[in-house]
Formats: C-alpha cells, structure tokens, sequence
C-alpha cells in the first residue's frame, strides 16, 4: 500500500480538538463487514484463490488493525498479489455498500458532532482505514459538515494509529486533544501521545481491551456531557 503525505497549512494553533475513530466509533461497520467479506471470498473461490469458508469471526478479531495486516491474518499462505486483490476487491464490495445505504452511523453521531463543534472543539478522524472509505461514509452521511480534516493510515510510513495523532498534533499545532476510539490501538495513541482516551464500548474491543482508557462511554450522549466538562475545567485553569 503507497503511503500518502498530505501538506497541511496551518496558521494558528487549535486550541481544543476531538480526534474520532471511524470503525467501531462512529461507524457501525458490522452493518457492512458480513457481507463485503463474503462478497469479496466469493469471487476469490470463483477464481479457485480461496476454498472453504469466508474468515468473519477471524476478521472480527482484529477489527481496526491496518489493511496489510488483515490480509496477511486472513491470508497467511497467499502471495502479495492476492492479498492485494483482496484488499481491492473488499474495498469496492464496502463502498458498494455504503453507496446502497447499508451503512449506518451509531445513534447520536451526529448530534454529538454537531454539540461539540459549537463547543468550539475541531474535529478530526485518525483511522487504520483507507482514504476512499473514509471518504465514503463522510461524505454519504455529511460529517465532512463537522470534520476539519480526515487522517488515514496512509498518510503515515509507520502504518501506526499513534504515529497518525502524532502527525496531526503537529500539523495542526493543537494544544490540548482526546482522542475517542473503540479499540487499544486507539487508547495507545492517545497515551503515547500524552492525551487523555475515551474508550467505546459499543464497537469492536474485547474484554479489559479498553481498561487504559481514562473514561468509558456506552453511547455518545455521555460523550457531550465529558466534552462540556473537560472545556469548562481547560478554560478555567
């Protein structure tokens, strides 16, 4: 996979910034993960790549680790070639998919989006997806209205979510961010970048996966109410 790196011009310093998750977080991917792995190992059996059953349960597992890392799990014994028609071929299946309106974000995005850009807080997403995808539901869903700027995987040479909220902190000049994600690749970037972590836990992580997190959120009404504090406190020291 081609590393991209963006040029990000920037004047002044972000003061407050949400860094989102996509997978997991805001995006209900179960709603669409099912059936474009099934599409895609369905056309790697039709060209004799692939026998059996399609990996779901083994996919779900890793949810949120970057794509080559999905596709060497799923396809240990395979060469590159293959995987990376995989990876296309899973890739058009989910756009197809979000496209058809089969997608669906968690209850509350929205809302809480809309609450936290009046607070004055920037938005970004920092995510082991592609940038297609990603673009893909912002733009099918209208959270590009919320979202100042989307950071993929591809934009960093590490592949790491931590080395992308580096990336971003530096590139926006922020001062003070949390980073909000359902998995432990999202709480590690979080601390390794000195930032506070709050763990959801309505999307991909297993039992004690999240336990580093400073708070924990079953659904994103506690999400506003955590934001309005952490402002007020911030502002007030």
């Amino acid at each position: 996979m081609k590393k991209t790196k963006k040029k990000v011009l920037v004047m002044n310093k972000i003061q407050f910034a949400a860094i989102f998750d996509m997978d997991g977080t805001l995006f209900q991917t179960n709603k669409i993960l099912g059936s474009s792995l099934e599409r895609t190992f369905e056309i790697l059996r039709s060209e004799g790549s692939w026998t059996g059953n399609t990996p779901l349960a083994k996919y779900q597992k890793i949810m949120g680790v970057p794509l080559t890392v999905v596709w060497e799990t799923l396809l240990p014994k395979h060469p590159d070639h293959i995987r990376r028609q995989a990876d296309q071929l899973f890739l058009d299946c989910l756009i197809q998919e979000i496209k058809q309106g089969n997608g669906q974000l968690f209850p509350l995005v929205m809302e809480t989006l809309s609450t936290i850009k009046q607070l004055g807080i920037s938005i970004f997403i920092a995510s082991n997806g592609l940038v297609k995808y990603l673009e893909e539901i912002c733009s099918y869903f209208g959270l590009h209205e919320f979202v100042t700027d989307i950071y993929s995987v591809e934009r960093s040479s590490k592949g790491s979510k931590t080395d992308l909220v580096q990336m971003l902190l530096k590139d926006y000049r922020i001062e003070s961010a949390i980073v909000i994600g359902d998995r432990k690749s999202d709480i590690e970037a979080a601390k390794k970048n000195g930032l506070s972590a709050v763990g959801c836990q309505f999307g991909f992580a297993e039992e004690n996966e999240l336990a580093d997190a400073d708070l924990f959120i079953a659904d994103f009404s506690e999400l506003q109410t955590y934001l309005s504090k952490w402002i007020l406190k911030a502002t007030h020291q």
